[in-house]
């Protein structure tokens, strides 16, 4: 993924190995040195960045469309993202609200898919689709083209690539992003960041200290819990929401979907009660309930923790709630309280970055926390032909708003840019 456009089998299957194009662009130089000749609208694909579950389900249905879509992706395979996650993890959205288009999950997968099923659903979905892809090519920057019609990337190896269209699908969870805690440079313990973070066999009989108690923070403390970790502390600045996966048979997801478009007042009032009902006080344990209303702090970007086991650890005393980490000092850790500990190990579940800015951050689409300014089926007034998807956290479900904003932008593209992308043949 010679400098060079997208290949030229649109109409195979591809598969997980890295492919070459073979098409030259219009605006890289030529051999002698010299300009080749502008490229005709026909001849320029939607560029899609990002070969993950928002990519895919946009070049499928771009394909649908009659467009042909090119899914640029930086790894060696498609879903590398969700190949790095830890063992245990499971989506928190049911199985049948979280297919793509135009293929449903398999019923083996169960309610709630893991995520070795969930790469093998990626996989089978690029292959059932006949997607475009080229791995093994980073797309570093996004300008306008020389000629002021479609987009120029610049990617991997010198390569340039021209587009009619762009959509980028680099995902929510791009960068991991690590506090710059004062001695965390110089702290001799081992601390990483929960990427790097796959089971709990390496902590068997540690001391582990979980910073962040997102889904993923308060996930990997139940994990080392229940793996045999020694004594397990959850760090927590802010004290999060926490709702039942499912109360009943009813999965919360559900209660997101019906919600998102209600006032987030209402919904804030609608929750409390709800919460007082299907989750215990945690008050006593260091984990009071949330002066804020839950759809508030949803909008702010915190999304509630789903309980995996969670509730019932805190309350046997088996993940110990703690402050907020400080600094690093001496070897121990420093908390917000004045409190000490001395972990073996810290996991730092502290969420990642876009680090959208060296791709587009000079085309002023960003807004002052490096998100897009819009995203799904609109395009930035300055920045037409470039959209964005997956880089919201709805609580209706990731994979659900990803396959409902994939069919929306394809139909967009379809009517606003047809004259400017490429057609698949037929």
């Amino acid at each position: 993924m010679p400098d060079s456009t997208a290949p030229t089998q649109p109409e195979g299957p591809t598969s997980p190995q890295r492919e070459e194009p073979t098409s030259a662009s219009p605006e890289t130089s030529r051999d002698d040195g010299g300009p080749r000749p502008s490229q005709s609208p026909a001849d320029r694909p939607v560029y899609v960045i990002g070969g993950g579950p928002g990519g895919l389900s946009v070049a499928r249905a771009l394909r649908a469309c009659g467009i042909r879509a090119v899914v640029l992706e930086k790894s060696d395979r498609v879903g590398a993202s969700w190949r790095r996650h830890y063992d245990r993890l499971h989506l928190h959205t049911t199985r049948r609200l979280s297919a793509l288009p135009g293929l449903p999950m398999p019923r083996r997968f169960g309610r709630w898919v893991s995520r070795d099923d969930v790469v093998r659903y990626l996989e089978k979905y690029a292959e059932h689709h006949q997607l475009e892809i080229v791995t093994g090519v980073e797309v570093s920057r996004v300008e306008r083209a020389p000629d002021g019609t479609g987009w120029l990337l610049h990617a991997t190896g010198g390569r340039e690539l021209t587009g009619g269209a762009v959509v980028v699908a680099t995902g929510h969870n791009h960068t991991p992003r690590l506090p710059d805690w004062p001695g965390r440079d110089t702290y001799s313990g081992e601390l990483r960041h929960a990427r790097d973070y796959r089971n709990p066999e390496p902590y068997a009989g540690q001391d582990v200290l979980v910073v962040g108690v997102g889904n993923t923070g308060a996930e990997i403390a139940v994990d080392l819990v229940e793996g045999g970790a020694a004594r397990v502390r959850l760090s927590v600045r802010t004290a999060p929401h926490i709702v039942r996966r499912s109360t009943a048979g009813w999965a919360a997801q559900y209660t997101g979907v019906l919600v998102r478009r209600l006032p987030v007042r209402l919904v804030d009032r609608l929750a409390r009660p709800l919460a007082k009902v299907s989750v215990p006080d945690l008050s006593a344990h260091g984990l009071p309930r949330p002066a804020t209303g839950l759809y508030s702090r949803v909008t702010e970007g915190s999304i509630p923790v789903q309980d995996v086991g969670l509730v019932d650890a805190v309350r046997g005393g088996r993940v110990e709630i703690v402050a907020a980490v400080q600094a690093f000092e001496d070897g121990e850790v420093l908390l917000a309280d004045g409190s000490r500990v001395t972990p073996d190990a810290v996991v730092a579940a502290t969420g990642y970055r876009r680090a959208l800015e060296p791709l587009v951050g000079h085309l002023d689409v960003l807004d002052d926390r490096g998100r897009p300014v819009v995203h799904g089926a609109r395009t930035p007034r300055n920045a037409p032909d470039l959209y964005f998807t997956g880089f919201t956290n709805p609580i209706s479900g990731m994979f659900r708003e990803l396959a409902i904003d994939a069919e929306k932008i394809a139909r967009t593209i379809a009517r606003r840019s047809a004259d400017r992308v490429s057609r698949l043949p037929g």
